[in-house]
């Protein structure tokens, strides 16, 4: 490294961590750093890999044979990615104070790390270099909480479907895992990189924000199975079947929004919801009561009116004792969506706690659904599972939170820019 990249990343961590960490010091420093430094081809830092638009495609990090995913294209990262195997969902309330300049200016300081770790560079400040040469398909995708809009004095530019949700009979929210002003979700297919990306992006937020909650959650390994398999929730069932497909019209019309706020074309809504399983109940359960709460086979994930995983459902077919064999309160059946402009795409990670000292587990599913619209799309469905989804029985909402997700940029921009610029 040159002289002269060597002291940037020292000159931005005293102007962040040193003297007095008001919002309108640190960050008016934190800022000037960004403004004499510049995009990350000015840093002194490699240039980064060559990647496809983000979130549709990958590149190969030289030298290493670990993919990496382009950050900078007219959508986030992160929506349309295969979803990688480790997940962190960072929250974080907005100190007061920090208005719409300061926020400005912690995007920008997030945008610039954010870039280039998922690239395989170190971030400006970032003091273990050596952890962020492995991206392994690193995404970080930024949400816009409701207070974030009130704080830089756009409400009136928040989608209406951005709010915090109704509540639902079956709900046992806790704060721990509920709201949030700023979302970051960091995926990758290593955790080791997801927690140093997640403690460079943590520490670039500290003179700006709170952290609320972290969620961190897995999938089954990448090379595990083939990217096809619908992924396993810890209750042993398929979770995804109906997803709309990234790169069909389907997805386009579900996923992206193309009307409201012009600041939000291209870019989607996010609800996550922290579901805990009642494991130690469901595990009371024989196969065929599981798979009728369900509506679907354990083995396959196939309707129980058919054989394979994605055939079509037969809702008016019949058992011998004259019962549908999908019950109309199985979860496949309320949670239902024929309309491509109505489906929402799941993209869950499962979490796994500390068991307690009687050794009952503290896992679930952290819940992260993906539309153009929440109103429109998700609050019909969760209405219905809330009524009378048997599912219920072993499943209970602990956390809720919603977020828009804006459009990506390209490089020398910002994410927000449209927004808070």
């Amino acid at each position: 490294m040159t002289g002269q990249s060597k002291t940037r990343p020292v000159s931005r961590r005293r102007l962040l961590t040193g003297g007095a960490l008001t919002v309108g010091g640190a960050v008016a420093g934190a800022a000037a750093v960004i403004a004499a430094t510049g995009s990350g081809d000015q840093s002194g830092e490699p240039a980064p890999v060559a990647a496809t638009a983000a979130g549709t495609g990958t590149g190969t990090a030289a030298g290493t044979g670990t993919t990496i995913e382009a950050f900078h294209g007219p959508r986030q990262a992160g929506v349309a990615t295969e979803p990688q195997a480790h997940a962190a969902f960072v929250a974080f309330t907005l100190h007061r104070g920090a208005d719409r300049a300061a926020l400005g200016r912690l995007m920008r300081l997030l945008t610039d790390d954010a870039a280039r770790l998922t690239q395989g560079r170190p971030a400006l400040a970032d003091t273990e270099p050596e952890l962020a040469v492995l991206p392994a398909r690193l995404t970080v995708t930024f949400g816009f909480g409701p207070g974030l809009y009130a704080a830089a004095g756009r409400d009136d530019r928040r989608p209406p479907s951005v709010a915090e949700l109704p509540a639902f009979a079956i709900d046992r929210l806790q704060p721990a895992w509920s709201g949030g002003d700023l979302l970051l979700q960091i995926c990758a297919d290593d955790p080791l990189t997801v927690t140093h990306a997640q403690r460079m992006l943590v520490k670039d937020a500290r003179p700006f924000a709170a952290v609320r909650w972290v969620q961190s959650g897995f999938r089954r390994s990448r090379g595990t199975q083939s990217p096809a398999h619908t992924q396993r929730n810890v209750l042993g069932q398929l979770d995804g079947t109906a997803n709309p497909r990234p790169g069909t019209p389907a997805f386009e019309q579900a996923v992206w929004t193309a009307d409201g706020p012009d600041w939000l074309r291209d870019g989607t809504t996010l609800v996550v919801r922290r579901i805990r399983a009642e494991l130690e109940t469901w595990d009371k359960l024989g196969r065929a009561d599981k798979e009728l709460a369900v509506g679907r086979r354990l083995d396959t994930g196939a309707p129980l009116s058919g054989q394979h995983e994605h055939d079509e459902p037969d809702f008016s077919a019949l058992n011998e004792g004259g019962l549908p064999v999908i019950p109309d309160f199985a979860h496949m059946t309320r949670a239902r969506v024929t309309d491509d402009r109505l489906k929402i795409l799941r993209r869950p990670y499962n979490y796994d706690g500390v068991p307690d000292a009687d050794g009952r587990a503290d896992s679930g599913l952290i819940f992260a659904a993906y539309q153009a619209d929440i109103d429109r799309q998700y609050l019909p469905i969760q209405r219905r599972l809330a009524e009378r989804d048997l599912l219920n029985d072993w499943i209970t909402p602990i956390g809720s939170a919603v977020f828009a997700v804006p459009p990506g940029c390209e490089a020398g921009g910002w994410i927000g820019e449209r927004l808070l610029g």
